[in-house]
């Protein structure tokens, strides 16, 4: 127990399994695991975290069956020989005193894909289609139901043979048992629909099938949605009685509850909640749960940090608190509150880039301020340097700022040059927009990084030939970034035309009506449009693709779309920016190239990428050799902060 988080680092008992403190990782996708089974690259990845701290583990979902398989790369615990590869995972997590459960898992209709290409065959209670998914299920057999339910019992018997601690049954987000329960989907008139105990019998007979597989010291909870907060989801009561009558039943250890569902596209932004929720927003849900049972609660919902977990324990809203993203992003974050060192926590802000967004594409997880995650077995431990170089890194943007960390961690010495006067690169501009302002502790958690590990941090700074000549460095990082991209444009008139950055920064915006010409489809056309939206202009956002926010990570781009259209923001997609006039502005369909006129136009704002920033060639100026110069981030080609920052790691860890 420590002085300042007394809550979160007592114990707590979950049946007969008892936790060294109350923070853990919740079930999620890793795309880490391979042909079902657990990979070595899995069981590094919550080996890490299990080092770091966490009182407990909870591992993402495996299948009970095989019409269970949602995805490619999901867990399976559907055959004996799963056991081994999993006992191996539970081992390693063991080795640093953290408890691991495993999710018993049905994705009902809300299946995403399968092995070839071809559209799964789905099953649910009902022939209910899924909004989301715009999959049309297939309604259980009554033989069906039952095989499925012993899926439960034998996967629960797997789990527990293998040496893991528990499992819970997974009925959160709109899965085949919140299917059952809800009456929006559950259209049955047999024995397992109708009234409340009709539908909730699925969900019992599925926790009744795990139990009857636990042993002393084997633990069976529910995760569960305190509310879908969807239009055809479970609601509060709803949710509240059917926990109540199972906890009185004694089916139940622990209740983990989270919030929304996977059906929709509004309620599965609260699968991982983007930036604009506020931090344990779900807290109130664990604590009506909490009031109806007798068991452990646990919450999860944007808990990023240790003093909101304590405050939500010490309040009585839950016993325990998941904080998986921000494991995600610092697996050290239980050690350093313990160790009384809070402030050196890398806090996630909830951008959903490389966590849940890898997954959405079908990548292996990781953290756009921590690359390490996801490549354990790569980056994990990096080893020290034998011969110290003096390493110039020019520029403080996430590229340069992760390089210096790793290089001064790793022993080099490292002097970092910013031209401006604070160091941060885009991320500078990202912040300002509207909701964004927490993106800016990426910044705040790298630049404190690498002053921690020794590097010299020079702002106001520019670095040319002569500068460069006169430290004669080891290496080079060159990270110098990007600017706005203008294209070609037919211009007449003397127009309005501005480019984004220009804007964010505060340039003076015409009244009347803006156009926003989006070539990429991130937060920077959408992000502008909502803050000359909240200037009182009238605002058109152009986008080249099918949707605004189109290469954005879904449940960012749902809320910020959400957003616009609440703010009246018009949004036509499909067409490109070729000239401007003083009030017309003339785009193309990308489709049909016809011409495409706006008129009554005051402004244009051009969000249309970037082109590299190379003012500075050290090996094209004879003053450092090409081999000792190590491009980095948007000077080799513009992507986003998640390159930026595993470029650094990447570069930095081979000097």
């Amino acid at each position: 127990m420590t002085a300042r988080f007394p809550h979160l680092f007592s114990p707590l008992q979950i049946g007969d399994v008892r936790l060294r403190n109350r923070i853990l990782s919740s079930g999620h996708d890793t795309v880490l695991a391979r042909d079902g089974a657990v990979t070595e690259d899995l069981i590094a990845y919550h080996e890490a975290r299990a080092a770091g701290g966490a009182g407990l583990i909870v591992l993402q979902v495996s299948g009970v069956h095989e019409s269970a398989r949602y995805t490619t790369h999901v867990l399976m615990a559907t055959q004996d020989e799963c056991v081994p590869g999993y006992a191996r995972l539970a081992q390693a997590v063991h080795r640093h005193g953290t408890k691991v459960f495993g999710q018993l898992f049905h994705p009902g209709r809300e299946i995403l894909e399968s092995g070839d290409g071809s559209a799964p065959v789905a099953w649910a209670p009902s022939a209910t289609p899924s909004e989301r998914f715009h999959v049309m299920p297939r309604a259980m057999t009554e033989p069906e139901i039952h095989e499925v339910v012993e899926g439960y019992g034998q996967a629960a018997r797997r789990l527990r043979e293998a040496g893991l601690d528990g499992v819970e049954i997974v009925a959160s987000h709109g899965y085949l048992p919140a299917q059952f329960l809800s009456p929006h989907v559950n259209v049955r008139t047999d024995g397992w629909g109708g009234d409340l105990q009709g539908r909730l019998r699925f969900l019992r007979e599925a926790l009744r099938s795990a139990r009857a597989q636990a042993r002393p010291g084997f633990a069976v909870g529910l995760r569960i949605s305190g509310d879908e907060l969807s239009h055809d989801g479970l609601d509060t009561e709803l949710v509240l009685e059917s926990v109540a009558l199972l906890d009185a039943e004694g089916l139940l250890d622990y209740v983990s509850v989270c919030a929304g569902s996977s059906s929709s596209l509004s309620g599965a932004e609260h699968i991982a909640p983007p930036m604009y929720r506020p931090a344990g927003y779900t807290a109130p849900l664990a604590a009506e749960v909490r009031a109806v049972v007798g068991v452990p609660v646990m919450v999860a919902g944007r808990i990023n940090q240790p003093q909101e977990a304590e405050q939500i324990i010490a309040d009585g809203r839950a016993d325990a608190c998941a904080m998986t993203r921000a494991l995600i992003c610092d697996p050290d974050l239980p050690v350093k509150a313990a160790r009384g060192r809070a402030e050196d926590i890398r806090a996630c802000v909830g951008c959903n880039q490389a966590c849940i967004g890898h997954f959405q594409l079908g990548h292996p997880i990781s953290c756009i301020q921590h690359p390490e995650t996801g490549r354990e077995r790569r980056f994990a431990v990096l080893p020290a340097v034998t011969r110290r170089k003096k390493v110039l890194v020019v520029g403080g943007g996430p590229a340069g700022l992760k390089a210096a960390a790793v290089a001064a961690e790793r022993g080099h010495e490292v002097e970092l040059h910013e031209a401006g006067r604070r160091v941060g690169g885009q991320v500078l501009l990202a912040e300002r927009l509207p909701g964004r302002a927490e993106f800016g502790g990426v910044i705040t958690n790298l630049e404190a990084e690498a002053r921690r590990a020794g590097a010299r941090i020079l702002t106001n700074s520019r670095v040319d030939a002569k500068a460069l000549a006169a430290s004669a460095p080891d290496a080079v990082v060159l990270a110098t970034g990007a600017l706005p991209r203008r294209p070609r444009l037919e211009l007449m008139d003397d127009p309005v035309v501005l480019d984004a950055w220009s804007v964010i920064r505060g340039a003076e915006v015409p009244r009347g009506r803006i156009v926003v010409a989006d070539w990429r489809g991130d937060w920077i056309g959408l992000g502008v449009a909502l803050q000359l939206a909240g200037l009182h202009r009238k605002v058109t956002l152009c986008v080249t693709g099918f949707a605004a926010g189109e290469h954005l990570q879904q449940y960012v781009r749902a809320a910020m779309v959400a957003q616009a259209v609440r703010a009246r923001i018009d949004i036509v997609p499909n067409v490109r920016l070729y000239g401007v006039d003083s009030d017309t502005g003339y785009l193309q369909h990308t489709l049909t190239e016809d011409p495409v006129l706006l008129e009554d136009v005051a402004g244009v704002v051009l969000a249309q990428g970037h082109a590299p920033l190379a003012d500075l060639d050290p090996a094209g100026s004879g003053v450092v050799p090409a081999d000792r110069v190590f491009p980095v981030g948007d000077c080799v080609t513009p992507r986003t902060v998640e390159e930026a920052v595993l470029d650094g790691l990447t570069v930095a860890s081979g000097l």
